[in-house]
This record gives structure tokens, sequence and C-alpha cells, in this order.
């Protein structure tokens, strides 16, 4: 079945590749491929999407997170991640670069292409629709040696329950707008670390207990959530806003009461964060750092010397939680996750006013009673219960030598 998919794909492709000028190259040969495929019958353009819809249906069957196609690094081969480890799916005979450049374009429309061209680079999302059903998926087009290569990760379309994240009820009350109706809480980590699934549960959390109105703003938009109390708009970047700064400022006159940007990706975007929680609304934001110290430095070391004082002082009034979350290969072939948990207490905010950040981790091993704890306390606790082994333990810690200091 495998083969006549691939048998299939060659049919569609080689006319249209006889269509591309052999001079062309590059750029000029997307804009070339971009033109065929928009001149294509209907038919000719379902057919290749239902072949790669059928290869993001095979991620269930697989449990596979993330799927990779195209250009030189694939080697013709269509990549899964499974269980955290990336492996060529051997089913599937290779293809040319020219058949991927072709199923790439294919999925594109033409302002999307031309985004493409220019930056080199396109995030968006992409949708399978199944009677009542449908999948989506967060997909990133980048070009490899000029050709397309493209990455798309499965969302998650049933929410983990707020209870598996076994938060302590200090946390829980500061995560939710229930008890506290203001603030920035930020949750980091490395690409693939569950950030965006975590970040869900909370507002998934909030949007089934408390009747208010959250506005997410995300590029692209990954779970859509229903409402359930609250009010759920959904704004991608570069289809509903601008950019993640423009969506914030407007959304201070759409009467929200969460704000949810979803990655503060520049100086600008933090100060609007800022400034956001600061007019009395509950945010909250994603970060690629592995640690909750790491996360404030790079908040400050993102924006202008001369404003640092500003934003330390800032901080220190707005930050209410900072979870930093890594996903960890347990001993039975899954994954479990490992975070570690700062609570802004007096003492965190002090330490943070006068640029003290070194001070936080020990707040951080001492704070237990506020429900705060480093990475290497939860590994330690994921290796007493036997998910993980101890060199698995070692390799995520962020500071090995105090890991081996608490589990001795």
């Amino acid at each position: 079945m495998i083969t006549d998919t691939q048998n299939e794909l060659s049919e569609i492709t080689l006319p249209l590749i006889e269509q591309i000028p052999k001079t062309a190259i590059g750029l000029e040969r997307h804009l070339a491929i971009g033109e065929v495929i928009d001149a294509q019958p209907e038919e000719v353009r379902f057919r290749l999407k239902g072949l790669l819809d059928s290869w993001l249906e095979n991620m269930d069957k697989n449990e596979a997170s993330d799927i990779d196609l195209g250009g030189l690094g694939c080697d013709g081969k269509v990549w899964y991640r499974i269980h955290g480890n990336k492996k060529p799916w051997a089913a599937i005979p290779k293809t040319t670069r020219d058949d991927t450049n072709f199923l790439c374009h294919n999925i594109l429309m033409p302002s999307q292409r031309e985004f493409l061209v220019e930056n080199r680079n396109l995030d968006f999302s992409y949708l399978i629709e199944n009677g009542d059903t449908a999948k989506r998926f967060r997909a990133d087009m980048y070009l490899d040696m000029e050709h397309l290569a493209l990455n798309m990760r499965k969302i998650e379309t049933d929410v983990r329950p707020f209870k598996q994240l076994n938060f302590h009820p200090e946390v829980a009350k500061a995560l939710s707008l229930k008890f506290l109706k203001f603030g920035l809480t930020l949750v980091t980590g490395i690409t693939g670390s569950g950030k965006s699934s975590t970040l869900d549960t909370i507002i998934d959390a909030n949007n089934r207990s408390v009747e208010s109105h959250i506005v997410i703003i995300s590029s692209p938009v990954e779970l859509v959530h229903k409402p359930q109390k609250s009010i759920v708009r959904h704004r991608e970047v570069g289809r509903d806003v601008m950019s993640f700064r423009e969506g914030a400022v407007q959304a201070l006159r759409q009467d929200p009461d969460i704000i949810v940007i979803g990655e503060l990706r520049d100086a600008d975007t933090i100060m609007t964060a800022l400034e956001v929680t600061d007019s009395g609304h509950k945010t909250f934001s994603t970060l690629h750092t592995a640690s909750a110290t790491e996360s404030i430095d790079r908040i400050i070391g993102e924006v202008p010397t001369n404003e640092q004082e500003r934003v330390l002082n800032r901080l220190a009034d707005v930050l209410t939680c900072v979870i930093s979350q890594k996903l960890v290969p347990t001993l039975d072939g899954k994954r479990a996750l490992a975070k570690e948990v700062l609570i802004t207490t007096s003492s965190v905010k002090a330490a943070i006013r006068n640029n003290n950040t070194g001070e936080i981790y020990q707040m951080l091993m001492e704070g237990s009673a506020y429900g705060m704890h480093t990475l290497e306390q939860d590994l330690k606790r994921l290796y007493e219960e036997g998910k993980i082994s101890m060199d698995e333990a070692l390799n995520q810690a962020n500071n090995k030598k105090r890991l081996k200091e608490i589990i001795s």
C-alpha cells in the first residue's frame, strides 16, 4: 500500500516537474513550482494533499509527535519523532527532493508562499478534517540547500487534566484567576519540552472554572479551546494579528481577564508583556530557557542596559510563577515530566530587584512550603520512584553536582 502511495506521488509530480524550466534554480525554482501548482485542477491538488495527510494520519499508529520530510537532510525519507527519538519510516521508498517540493507548495496559499520566499521560513497551522473530527498540526517550512523542508508537530486535542501536573496547592492558586486576578506566569523549557501542553492545561483549567474572557495570541494557533465558562479568543500572528506585541496591546481594548502571549521572543514583546500585566491582567507566556533563574536573566539580558533597572523593578512587581520543565526518557521507553517551580515570595522579589538571581536557587531548594522545588529535586523524585535511570537524571540536570549531593 505504501509503495502504491509512492508510485502515485511520482505519477503526479513527474509531469509537473517537466513544466519547470531547467534553468530555474533556488528561489526562482520555487516561484515556478508555485505557479505550476496554483494552475492545477482541484483533483490534482486533492490527491497531493491526500498523500501528505496519509503520512500525518500514520503518526497516531506510530505514537509519533513530529514528522519531518523534504530537503537534503531527510535523504528522501519521511522521519517521525517517536518517544523523543527521530526515526525514518522504513515502509516508504525514497522520494525525490522535487517530489517533496511540490508536496509542500501544494499546502500553501499564495500569500504564505510569498512570505516563505521572502523570509526563507514560514510558521503556520495545518488541519485535517474528517467528518466531525479534526486533527491540527503546528508546521514549520524552511529551506535546506535550496529545497523545501517541513516539520509538523501533532497538536493533541485532549488536554491533560490539571491534577496530572501535580502542582502544590499554593501553585495551583497562583495559576488560577479565581484566586489571583493579575500577575505574569512563565512556562519555560527547550523546544519539545511540552511547554505548550502545560500552558494549554492551565488555560483549560481556568476556562472550566472561571467566568472570564481569555485572549490567546499564538504563532501559530495550536490547540483550539472550546469556550466553557469563559470566552476564548484565538488570534494567530500573521493571520489575525501582525505580531505578539500588537496582539497584546489590542487585547487591552477587548476587555480581557487573561492574556496569553505565545512566546516572549524579543525586547518589545517582553516590555509589552510587563506593561500588560502591570495594568492589572493575568498574563501567561513562554520562554526557551531551562531554569527559573535563567528565565529571569534572559528577560533582563534582552532589554537595553539603560532599561534594565526599570525592568528588574517591574518584573519583581508582576512576576507570579515560573515553571521550567523537561520531558525525560523513562525506563519503559516513554517520557515523564520533570519541572522546576518558582513562586515569587517577598524574598524572591527582593533578589530580582537587586539583580541577585544567584540567590534564587537556594530559595527554590528551601521553598517547599510554597510549592517550590528545583529541577534536581524533581529528577530525584522520578529516580526514587523508579521511573528514570540515574544516568538519565544526571543527563537532564541543570546542576549535576547538586543532584549527586541530594541523591547521596
